[in-house]
């Protein structure tokens, strides 16, 4: 008398599966980690720019302040302390970091861009060993 259930020619397909769903929850696994590195210096990138930008906006021409009484941004000392203000936020985990300031009236933008390491991804054929992150702040220096 044949058994009911699974036919003999199954049995042990679900052995057979599970080192690939291991492996394929690995892979996932590692994505994921690796989208949160590049998250969070996304986020380190974000915080410092915005340092930079507050304390580029008080690179005042003080020439101009003082022996004229005029308000104004020197552009070369905004760019100077936004990258002096960068070199210490401790981004050293960071590759090819790059501080531009630019000087708009009162205004003064700092954008941050930089490669981070991918921890699991460049294990992985066809991916990349580095992601690229950016990051845009604005201070304003008008007095209200």
């Amino acid at each position: 008398m044949a058994e009911l259930g699974a036919p003999a020619e199954d049995r042990g397909s679900v052995l057979v599966l599970m080192p690939a769903a291991a492996l394929i929850f690995l892979v996932l696994g590692a994505l994921a980690v690796d989208s949160a590195a590049v998250f969070l210096a996304q986020r380190q990138l974000a915080n410092a720019a915005v340092a930079a930008a507050n304390d580029a906006v008080a690179a005042v021409d003080i020439d101009a302040y003082y022996g004229e009484g005029t308000f104004r941004l020197e552009p070369a000392r905004v760019q100077q302390v936004a990258q002096e203000s960068v070199e210490r936020s401790g981004l050293d985990h960071l590759h090819g970091l790059v501080a531009v300031a630019t000087v708009q009236g009162d205004v003064v933008e700092v954008t941050l861009t930089a490669r981070v390491d991918h921890i699991f991804s460049g294990a992985v054929p066809g991916g990349s060993d580095t992601a690229e992150v950016a990051a845009t702040a604005v201070a304003d220096a008008a007095r209200r």
